[in-house]
């Protein structure tokens, strides 16, 4: 379980570290140009790449408390999310629009370090047994969501988040 920590530490910092250059090398022009296959400018989209480490680090507590529950009860939050769906969608879309007014490209790299610190802080601190811990989780809402996930899944969900969109901007290299 220590190699997977790890694994999942290397994804933040790669992460963070990828951030850091696109933020460099990228002009006010690259970083409002519209982003491929989203909505978003590329600024909002690396803000909401950030946001999907900043969401995790809020979750963990809840999914500490989900994972002690009966079945029944972690399935029917899990339903009651999926039924939000057509809500959820619309509301991350223009967060995330929102969000990058406040964290744009001056803030969000420490914002993104700040989140992966405390979450490397949390993720050190989790046993064995509790990374291997499952809680359903609302599918519908993301592809990299499945039925149940572990905690351990849930803590490299963000790098997941991280590459699949890191695809999608139109930066140049």
């Amino acid at each position: 379980m220590e190699e997977n920590k790890s694994r999942i530490v290397r994804g933040y910092r790669q992460d963070a570290q990828n951030l850091q250059r696109l933020l460099r090398t990228a002009s006010r022009a690259d970083l409002r140009r519209s982003s491929n296959g989203t909505g978003w400018s590329n600024e909002q989209l690396l803000c909401h790449m950030v946001f999907g480490y900043m969401v995790v680090r809020a979750l963990i507590p809840l999914v500490h408390v989900l994972v002690r529950c009966p079945a029944g009860v972690q399935s029917g939050f899990s339903r009651l999310l999926n039924a939000t769906t057509p809500l959820f969608h619309p509301v991350n879309y223009a967060g995330s629009c929102a969000a990058a007014l406040v964290f744009n490209h001056r803030r969000m790299e420490r914002r993104l370090w700040l989140t992966i610190n405390a979450l490397e802080r949390k993720l050190d601190r989790e046993s064995p047994a509790a990374l291997l811990r499952r809680a359903d989780f609302p599918e519908r809402w993301d592809p990299f969501f499945s039925r149940t996930m572990t905690l351990s899944e849930i803590y490299a969900y963000p790098s997941r988040h991280f590459a699949f969109h890191a695809r999608q901007l139109s930066l140049r290299p």
